[in-house]
């Protein structure tokens, strides 16, 4: 019995590749982090693809005004580190890292998801 055992745990690692291999890929990673980065989700306000969407509308002076998040799909780079790296008066501060605003870039700018 021990034997088979042994020899099944060989089998395993033989079987097994000797290169490191992601847990997750890149743009499953985005994925998740744009879905939840810190507890509150950019897809809460900015659509499962980054398209926008109107957060919520209230009357104003008579008229009805709408608080949107805008489409963050054609964003230039700079402006979208600059966008996650400052306050807003809307926008919750998520402290990310570079590593995780690139992911996030990289999920919302890619045509792979579209």
């Amino acid at each position: 019995m021990r034997f088979l055992l042994t020899c099944n745990v060989c089998l395993f690692l033989l079987s097994t590749p000797l290169w490191s291999e992601d847990f997750i890929t890149k743009m499953e990673y985005a994925k998740m982090l744009y879905s939840n980065p810190r507890g509150i989700g950019c897809n809460k306000c900015h659509g499962e693809k980054g398209e926008g969407s109107v957060i919520s509308q209230y009357p104003h002076k008579g008229k009805m005004v709408a608080l949107e998040a805008p489409n963050i799909t054609n964003v230039p780079k700079e402006r979208f580190f600059q966008a996650l790296t400052s306050q807003h008066r809307v926008m919750p501060t998520y402290f990310l890292t570079w590593q995780e605003i690139d992911s996030l870039y990289y999920y919302v700018s890619s045509e792979v998801k579209k």
